[in-house]
C-alpha cells in the first residue's frame, strides 16, 4: 500500500482544512488508516484512527473538532478539522496497517502534509 498525504495549509485559529489520504491498492477496503501528527521537538502522537468497520478512536483534544471519515471507492480517508487551534500545527502522516493502533507502529506511511494555525 502506498499513501499520498495531501490538503494541508495555513489557516487562521477557528478556520477548516481537509486533509486526504489516497492510497494505491486493491485491499485498502481492508485496512485501519490513522492520522498522527508531529510538532517541532515534539514525539510523533496518534491524533485519529478509522477501521476496516468504520469504528473511530480519536485522541481527546482533537474530540468535537475532527471528523475522520473514509472512501473507499476512492481509495481515501479524509480528516475534516474544524475550530483549529495554533496548537495543531504540525506536519499530519497518514498511516496505514491490518489493525487500528494508537501507537506509530504502522507498516505504511504517507509522506506528511504542513498543518500551520496562525494565531
Amino acid at each position: 500500500v502506498q499513501l499520498q498525504a495531501s490538503g494541508g495549509g495555513l489557516v487562521r485559529t477557528g478556520g477548516s482544512l481537509r486533509l486526504s489520504c489516497a492510497a494505491s491498492g486493491r485491499t485498502f477496503s481492508t485496512f485501519a488508516v490513522a492520522w498522527f501528527r508531529q510538532a517541532p521537538g515534539k514525539e510523533r502522537e496518534f491524533v485519529v484512527g478509522i477501521n476496516w468497520n468504520d469504528g473511530t478512536v480519536y485522541t481527546d483534544s482533537v474530540k468535537g473538532r475532527f471528523t475522520i471519515s473514509r472512501d473507499n471507492a476512492k481509495n481515501t480517508v479524509y480528516l475534516q478539522m474544524n475550530s483549529v487551534k495554533p496548537e495543531d500545527t504540525a506536519v499530519y502522516y497518514c498511516a496505514a496497517d491490518r489493525m487500528l493502533m494508537r501507537t506509530p507502529h504502522y507498516d505504511y506511511w504517507g509522506q506528511g502534509t504542513q498543518v500551520t494555525v496562525s494565531s
